[in-house]
């Protein structure tokens, strides 16, 4: 019987397997081979001892360097070496590939090792060898995926997005089935994400305390990695958390540090279904890969912590707008400016004004709009926004008037930003305007601000010219003057920072232009009233926004926007259809020249050629103008009065008789009143007078044209007649 036999010899058993056994010596540098193993390495079939540098000549100089890594983790961690190496002969070619398992035994007191070995020539790739680095090409496949993967998590701009990064790194030679972060909450785990798992799998990892018998409890506890090569190895070094990595079937686990700046804040697992023997390479990887996504990990939290901060600062320093008033519409957007918090100096407000001080025959349920612009984009004008808009508020619920308001808010922004040593004087923009809405009457002071548009029922767009003062902060002793305006049922008005105006590389004339264009298309009662104007305003400009706007869209911000819309409802408020049924369309506006301000005739002119946007005879446009120029600066020079310039279009765009001649309907009548009891006189001046020529040139330009007293003052006023055919065409 067999059984009977004695056991051979160790040595006649591996012979007979063609494995040859070695010994290696660390300290005296020597390798000892029997004759098994000196065949595999290309010598004579006999023992042999080999110094270190002649073992290494019979290896290709890649794998000897693989080798040495693998066998000082296994010295350092008392576990076996395994690497497969290709021998070669004297001219460098590769005559055979071996593989080499050893145990190292270390003298405590020394610290030096020696190694006891097998060698066994590997005649076909294995399963799983495409698993374990035995070339170069490993090497350079591994820098190419680095290189790929830290692209990759630089680009990731949230936690979610990190994790689904991490989740489709594919390794070379290696790849985990199951990912999980895992973060720290005071002396507990958190699980960040995972990947590979159902919902639900997280539960029992969540919220484990550091000192729990886990391997990631325990990186995070020490900052070491933790490298566990299979189910039994787990058993035996976490028994009371093997049971729950048990039911996810998996053979390999790597539990990293995640470390950003010499702190750990989590740990990442890497689990694998197939066994991994974690040779240094391997590792090399997995820590890196970890210190890329612990870096990109703290990005993506700064960056969510950042933009929380700014929806904070934003929904605490931007109003919500109150309840609507009677009779009026309001609608507003706040974009920031991109880079940093995304918070800057711009801000809008809506305040109820005290119904006690009312100056209006209305008596109660007036508010004011106020829209402002801090210099600068960062977090001091942030603050100083915040802090000017509570002033402006303040006073005005006290009951002061507009030019008191931005007195008192002036007075008050100089105060707190005005710094001697540091000269960090900081101004602002503002306009405030008081709105009643019984009347429509709207009471504007500006101080350094864009002025307001309105947009007619009809669809023409005016910019209504107002007095002005300087920015805010500048002088503590500034003025601002107050111009009142009617807001015409039908019609919106327009306020907004020079973000909306200027961004995309426009100036104020380009940029009004475009806002201009929108305003003038924008059909006030199909498309959705004030707020849809709003959204086109901010669209137009940037693409589509909701009323804050973050993310990356805003990154792209040049400037920050700010937009107010007031609308008045009431009859024409449907768009450019006219004013009601069996009523003639009318396009009417109203403008103040002040004694002291003789600069705004120009602007008076620049106000009519607006109203006569679409007047079809470019010539009467020319002559209304003209006319105009010469009645106010008639009341300036010849009277003691401020001169109101009222102008108005009636009739519908191109209508004409049925017949196809005659008189247009439309007709365009101005006036100009003044307080003075004085009539002109028709004079016949000569070659070198310098006046009494602006009523002959009414009698020889105007349809038609008068003068009529008033109870105080009088009215001087001309008319032109458009004249179409039936066609439509001049």
């Amino acid at each position: 019987m067999l059984t009977d036999q004695p056991l051979p010899a160790v040595g006649e058993v591996l012979s007979a397997l063609a494995t040859g056994l070695w010994r290696a010596d660390d300290e005296a540098g020597l390798v000892t081979l029997d004759g098994e193993a000196a065949r595999l390495l290309g010598l004579p079939s006999e023992p042999v001892t080999l110094t270190e540098a002649a073992m290494r000549s019979r290896f290709h100089p890649v794998d000897w360097n693989e080798a040495a890594g693998v066998i000082q983790l296994a010295v350092a961690e008392s576990t076996i070496a395994e690497v497969r190496m290709r021998v070669m002969d004297a001219s460098g070619r590769v005559v055979r590939i071996v593989r080499s398992r050893s145990k190292p035994s270390v003298d405590p007191a020394t610290g030096a090792f020696e190694l006891v070995g097998t060698l066994q020539e590997v005649t076909e790739p294995p399963p799983g060898a495409a698993h374990t680095p035995v070339t170069g090409d490993w090497r350079r496949s591994r820098e190419a995926f680095l290189l790929d993967a830290g692209r990759a998590l630089a680009e990731a701009r949230s936690t979610e997005e990190v994790l689904r990064v991490a989740a489709g790194l594919s390794m070379p030679g290696f790849s985990p089935d199951g990912l999980a972060v895992f973060g720290l909450d005071g002396d507990r785990l958190t699980v960040i994400g995972h990947h590979g798992h159902q919902s639900g799998d997280e539960k029992p990892f969540t919220h484990m305390t550091l000192d729990t018998d886990y391997p990631a409890a325990e990186v995070a506890r020490t900052g070491r990695a933790v490298y566990v090569s299979s189910p039994e190895d787990y058993k035996a070094r976490y028994p009371a958390s093997w049971p729950l990595a048990e039911r996810f079937g998996r053979q390999s686990w790597a539990f990293l540090p995640l470390v950003v700046a010499g702190r750990t804040m989590g740990a990442w697992m890497a689990a694998f279904t197939y066994p991994v023997s974690f040779t240094p390479d391997e590792r090399s990887v997995l820590t890196t890969v970890a210190r890329m996504l612990a870096q990109a990990l703290s990005r993506a939290g700064a960056a969510e912590t950042e933009r929380e901060l700014t929806d904070g600062l934003q929904r605490s320093m931007l109003p919500t707008l109150g309840p609507q008033m009677p009779g009026m519409s309001v609608a507003a957007r706040y974009v920031p400016t991109g880079g940093g918090l995304q918070v800057g100096g711009d801000w809008y407000d809506m305040i109820p004004l005290p119904s006690g001080t009312s100056r209006t025959k209305s008596g109660s349920g007036r508010f004011a709009l106020v829209i402002g612009d801090v210099q600068g984009h960062d977090v001091r004008a942030a603050g100083l926004m915040g802090q000017l808009r509570i002033a402006l508020r303040a006073y005005a619920s006290e009951g002061h008037r507009p030019d008191a308001v931005l007195s008192r808010a002036s007075r008050f922004l100089h105060g707190i930003t005005y710094d001697e040593e540091y000269a960090d004087l900081r101004f602002a923009t503002c306009l405030y305007v008081e709105v009643d809405p019984g009347t429509g009457t709207l009471e504007i002071a500006r101080a350094g601000h864009p002025e307001p548009a309105v947009r007619m029922p009809d669809g023409t767009v005016l910019m209504r010219s107002t007095a002005g003062g300087l920015p805010l902060g500048i002088d503590p002793d500034a003025d601002y003057p107050t111009t009142r305006l009617v807001l015409e049922p039908g019609e919106t008005m327009l306020i907004c920072t020079d973000g909306l105006i200027e961004t995309g590389g426009h100036d104020l004339d380009t940029g009004w232009s475009r806002i201009r264009r929108i305003l003038e298309a924008h059909d006030g009662g199909s498309d959705g009233g004030v707020e849809a104007l709003a959204d086109a305003l901010v669209q137009a400009v940037h693409g589509p926004s909701s009323h804050h706007t973050t993310g990356p869209l805003a990154d792209r911000r040049e400037d920050d926007i700010a937009v107010l819309l007031l609308s008045r409802q009431g009859e024409g408020a449907g768009g450019r259809g006219g004013t009601g049924p069996g009523r003639p369309p009318v396009r009417r506006t109203a403008l103040t020249v002040a004694q002291t301000e003789p600069e705004r005739i120009a602007g008076a002119r620049r106000h009519l050629r607006e109203l006569l946007h679409d007047w079809r005879d470019e010539d009467q446009v020319d002559s209304a103008v003209l006319l105009v120029s010469e009645m106010l600066t008639n009341v300036l020079v010849h009277t003691d009065a401020d001169a109101l310039l009222v102008a108005e279009v009636t009739g519908a765009t191109g209508a004409a008789p049925a017949d196809g001649t005659g008189p247009a309907a439309r007709r365009m009548r101005v006036e100009v009143t003044d307080a003075s009891d004085d009539l002109p006189h028709r004079r016949q001046p000569g070659e070198l007078a310098s006046s009494g020529r602006g009523l002959v040139l009414m009698e020889l330009l105007a349809d038609a044209w008068g003068v009529d007293p008033r109870g105080e003052g009088k009215s001087i006023w001309f008319e032109f007649e458009e004249a179409v055919t039936a066609e439509g065409a001049p």
